[in-house]
C-alpha cells in the first residue's frame, strides 16, 4: 500500500452541495479504515459568511449524507471528527487575494503539523479555475520547495475541443501538469477499474481482445430518472456532454488500450490516451446522419405515475434540441479494432437504472451446430459496472435430450460475493489515490482533449447538419425504435434489467 503523507485538504466551493453529499462522506470511510494520514485537517473556502464551528455544523452535525454513518458513534467520537473541519471566507469573490487564506493555511499546518503539503480541490464552476488557480500562485501557494501542491478539478472539462484546450491552457499557467488532477467519478468505481484486470490478468480473454474473435462491442448507460431540478444545466449541455464525452469514452479508452508497461500511472494513462488518439472521427454529414441518433424522452405513465416530457421539466426550453438519449456508432484506427464496430448509448428516463459492458464474441468459424436452435446463442462477456456490479459469461451448453439442442448458460461472478471485503466508493477512492499522488484513475490535458477531438464533430452536425433529426421516446421505454437501425444485419441492443444474471429461462450457474 502507498504511503499517505501528512497533509491538508484545501475544499474551494466548500458551502456547496458536493462537499456534504461526496467530500466529507468519503473522508469519513477513509478515517474510519484507518487510510487517512497521522496529521490530516480539511479546510474550506468560498464565499458564504460561516465560522468554524457553522462549517462543523453543516458538513458533520446535520449532513444528512453522513448521519448513517456516525448515528452509532458517541457525541466525543462525532466531535473528534467535526475538528478536522476549519473554514474561511473568501469573501464577495473567488478572484481576490489569497493572502489570508494563505495565513490561515499556515497557521493550521503548524497547529497541527500537517508539513507543507496541501490538496486545491476545486469544487467550483469551471469558469473559477483558472482565476483560483492564479490566486493560489500569486500568493505562492503552488510552491513546492518544501511540500507538494496538488490541484483537483471536478467536471465538466470544457463545453468543447476548443474551451478544453483553453481551460488547460488556463491552468497550467500556473501548476505543472503533473500536478493537475482531474476528477471523473466514473475511474473511482472498482468495476470499471476491473477491466484492466479481466483484460490483462487473464489468459482466457487476453489473446481473444481482438478483430479475430470479437465481433462486436456495447457499452449502455441508462438512467431511470429525468433530468429533474437540473433542467437549467442538462438543457445547455445534453447527454453526449454530460455522460458520453467523459465517463463512457473513458470506459471506451479501457476496453480499447493497448497493454501498457506496466500498472504505473503514466504507463497506463499513455494507453489511453492513444487509444481515444484512434477513435475514427466521423467528418461527412452522411456518415454522422447513418451511426449518430438523438432522441428526447415524451410525456408518459410509469407505475400509474404521469411523468413529464423533457421540455415539461423546469428550466428547459420549450422547443429545445438538447438530447437526453445519445446512440453513436464508430470503429477504431488500428490493427487490434479494424472493422470492429462499438455502440455506445446514454439516455434518461430508461426502464432502469444500469451501465454495462458487452463484448459480443464471433461464432466459431467452423459452427457444425446450425438452426434456428443457435440463434443469440453467440458467446458474450458482460462487465456490470452499476448496479448489482460483476461479470457475467454467456456460453453455449447442450440441452438434455436427443439431438444438439444448445441452450445458453451464465457463469457469474458478483461482487457483493465478497462479503469480507469492503469496497471504495468512488470518491474514497479517488480522494486517497490524489493524497497518495497515484493519477492513474485521473484524466491528463491530451486525454481530455482527444476526447473532445471526437465528440465536437457529432455535436457541430446536431447542430447545423442538414436534416438532422429529434426523435421522440416514451418515458419507461428503451429509446426511440430508430436506435436499433444502429445494429441493422447484427440484431438488437442488449436491454438489461436491474440484476446482472436477470436473464430468463437460461440455465444459471453460480
Amino acid at each position: 500500500m502507498n504511503k499517505t503523507d501528512n497533509q491538508l485538504l484545501l475544499i474551494f466551493g466548500a458551502s456547496g452541495d458536493l462537499t456534504r453529499r461526496k467530500l466529507v462522506p468519503a473522508i469519513y470511510n477513509l478515517l474510519e479504515n484507518n487510510q487517512l494520514p497521522e496529521n490530516f485537517i480539511v479546510l474550506g473556502a468560498s464565499r458564504t459568511n460561516m465560522s468554524d464551528e457553522d462549517f462543523r455544523t453543516s458538513v458533520v452535525f446535520e449532513n444528512k449524507f453522513l448521519k448513517k454513518k456516525i448515528e452509532s458513534l458517541s457525541e466525543e467520537k462525532i466531535r473528534e471528527f467535526a475538528d478536522h473541519f476549519y473554514y474561511q471566507d473568501l469573501g464577495s469573490d473567488y478572484d481576490t487575494s489569497y493572502d489570508t487564506l494563505n495565513a490561515k493555511v499556515k497557521e493550521l499546518q503548524q497547529q497541527h503539523n500537517t508539513g507543507e503539503n496541501v490538496i486545491y480541490y476545486l469544487s467550483t464552476p469551471p469558469a473559477l479555475f483558472e482565476p483560483v488557480a492564479k490566486n493560489l500562485k500569486e500568493a505562492g501557494m503552488n510552491d513546492q520547495s518544501n511540500g507538494w501542491k496538488r490541484l483537483i478539478v471536478e467536471k465538466p472539462f470544457g463545453y468543447s475541443l476548443e474551451t478544453a484546450k483553453a481551460m488547460n491552457t488556463g491552468i497550467q499557467q500556473y501548476f505543472e501538469e503533473d500536478q493537475i488532477y482531474r476528477i471523473d467519478h466514473y475511474l473511482g468505481k472498482e468495476t470499471v477499474q476491473n477491466l484492466l484486470v479481466t483484460r490483462f490478468a487473464n489468459s482466457i480473454f487476453e489473446p481473444l481482445w481482438n478483430r479475430n474473435y470479437i465481433h462486436h462491442v456495447e457499452i449502455t448507460n441508462a438512467e431511470s430518472d429525468g433530468v429533474g431540478k437540473r433542467g437549467g444545466y442538462y438543457d445547455g449541455s445534453g447527454a453526449l456532454r454530460d455522460m458520453f464525452q467523459n465517463h463512457l469514452l473513458q470506459i471506451v479508452s479501457l476496453v480499447v488500450m493497448e497493454p501498457p508497461i506496466s500498472s504505473a500511472p503514466e504507463d497506463i494513462r499513455n494507453e489511453k490516451v492513444k487509444a481515444l488518439k484512434s477513435l475514427r472521427i466521423m467528418k461527412d454529414e452522411e456518415t454522422l446522419k447513418t451511426n449518430t441518433i438523438r432522441a428526447q424522452y415524451m410525456e408518459s405513465t410509469i407505475d400509474g405515475e404521469k411523468m413529464n416530457g423533457y421540455r415539461q421539466e423546469e428550466g428547459v426550453a420549450k422547443d429545445s434540441t438538447t438530447e437526453t438519449y445519445a446512440a453513436i456508432k464508430f470503429f477504431i484506427d488500428n490493427w487490434r479494432w479494424r472493422d470492429v464496430p462499438f455502440y455506445v448509448r446514454t439516455a434518461k428516463r430508461m426502464p432502469t437504472k444500469v451501465t454495462e459492458v458487452v463484448i459480443h464474441f464471433k461464432t466459431p468459424h467452423h459452427n457444425i451446430f446450425h438452426g434456428k436452435q443457435m440463434n443469440n446463442k453467440d458467446n458474450k462477456l458482460v462487465i456490470r459496472i452499476q448496479p448489482d456490479e460483476g461479470i457475467l459469461v454467456k456460453f453455449g451448453v447442450k440441452v438434455p435430450g436427443q439431438g444438439f439442442l444448445v441452450e445458453r448458460a451464465n457463469l457469474d461472478f458478483h461482487y457483493s460475493s465478497l462479503a469480507e471485503t469492503k469496497v471504495m466508493q468512488a470518491y474514497e477512492r479517488l480522494l486517497l489515490d490524489a493524497m497518495q499522488g497515484d493519477a492513474t484513475l485521473y484524466a491528463r490535458a491530451d486525454e481530455v482533449e482527444a476526447a473532445w477531438e471526437f465528440v465536437d464533430p457529432i455535436l457541430n452536425y446536431w447542430k447545423n447538419g442538414e436534416d438532422v433529426r429529434m426523435y421522440g421516446y416514451a418515458g419507461g421505454m428503451w429509446g426511440p425504435e430508430n436506435a436499433d437501425e444502429l445494429i441493422d444485419g447484427i440484431g438488437n441492443w442488449r436491454n438489461p434489467g436491474p440484476n446482472l444474471s436477470e436473464d430468463p429461462g437460461y440455465c444459471v450457474i453460480c
